[in-house]
């Protein structure tokens, strides 16, 4: 029985030499070591010897328990040293793959940024909005199509009595209204918020953004909305981007006009890709004595501009943004959303 102790042992001494993780030796322990381990087996056989031979059987098999057990603490301290020796607590650690602020965002961020610049100062107006400041106070009849439910998302609510019923504004232009309640003159706002209308293909969206731009003072002209909207195509597009006015007309603009920019594939040379060289990015103009009076502001003292163009659109149109669906931009797909 003694051999056979001795036996098991140096069996157990070998796995120990010839184990390479924690794990191991933990799956040895329990194999000899553990409550119905092999060593402990042998406890049982004992009753069945003479008394000299249970102290000698006992001492031996109390012998091996020791000795596996201190070769499997100097195993595991060995591991432990060699981790230690590996590990450098200067190394950076690996930071976890985190996103990065969506596409829009990151335009909004940068059409912000570059306003700012020349004294524009952001605000927020009301997404849910009355008919009052979505088209009364700009200058729209009751009449306009653009006030049809098939036009516009009306809020399933009791109207009010001074502004009508309750909507989702359809352009960031109703902000004009509220600013020039808010701050008399001189004015320099920029107003970027989500707009809502009834449409959806490739190049509308029925939720998208819109920054409004907005400025009132004495003595405004046509220079000054040509020289911002200018600023603007070389600070966001790229130095080589200009843009030009072409007579249009909106409801609180008066004169209006629509404003195109260079293409940046063609440099305005012409290409498949725009109209002789030129894109149409938004609308502007001159701000409606009209619409001024609605905001409480002397139509005979001060004059301003106005302008509002689509985020998504505006930031479709950058150099090397080929995108052919406005749709792309909201999508969830892990190939679009890497690229960015």
């Amino acid at each position: 029985m003694k051999d056979e102790i001795i036996n098991l042992k140096n069996q157990a001494l070998g796995r120990i030499t010839d184990a390479s993780n924690l794990e191991d030796l933990e799956e040895i322990r329990i194999d000899f070591l553990g409550r119905n381990g092999q060593l402990n087996k042998f406890f049982k056989e004992i009753a069945n010897l003479d008394e000299n031979q249970k102290k000698e059987v006992g001492f031996v098999i109390n012998e091996s328990k020791r000795t596996v057990e201190e070769f499997i603490n100097e195993k595991k301290a060995h591991f432990k040293e060699s981790t230690k020796k590996i590990f450098d607590e200067t190394i950076p650690g690996e930071l976890p793959p985190i996103g990065h602020i969506h596409l829009v965002t990151q335009a909004i961020n940068e059409i912000s940024n570059v306003f700012e610049k020349i004294g524009f100062i952001r605000q927020r107006y009301p997404e849910v909005e009355w008919d009052w400041y979505g088209f009364g106070a700009l200058n729209f009849p009751e009449n306009h199509p653009a006030r049809d439910d098939w036009e516009t998302f009306f809020m399933d609510t009791n109207p009010d009595v001074k502004f009508g019923p309750m909507i989702l504004t359809p352009h960031t232009s109703s902000g004009q209204i509220r600013e020039m309640e808010r701050t008399k003159p001189p004015i320099r706002m920029i107003n970027i918020a989500k707009c809502y209308r009834r449409q959806l293909d490739n190049r509308h969206l029925t939720m998208f953004h819109q920054f409004e731009g907005l400025v009132v003072d004495e003595n405004i002209t046509l220079v000054n909305l040509k020289g911002t909207l200018d600023y603007f195509a070389t600070a966001f597009f790229g130095e080589k981007r200009r843009t030009r006015l072409r007579p249009y007309h909106f409801q609180f603009t008066e004169p209006s006009f629509e404003v195109d920019i260079t293409c940046g594939i063609c440099n305005g040379k012409g290409c498949k890709f725009c109209k002789e060289g030129w894109l149409e990015l938004g609308g502007a103009g001159m701000v409606h004595p009209n619409v001024l009076r609605a905001g409480g502001i002397d139509s005979k003292k001060y004059s301003g501009f106005a302008f509002g163009w689509g985020v998504e659109r505006t930031f479709m149109m950058k150099e090397n943004m080929n995108f052919d669906d406005i749709r792309t931009l909201y999508s969830s797909d892990v190939r679009v959303l890497q690229q960015f």
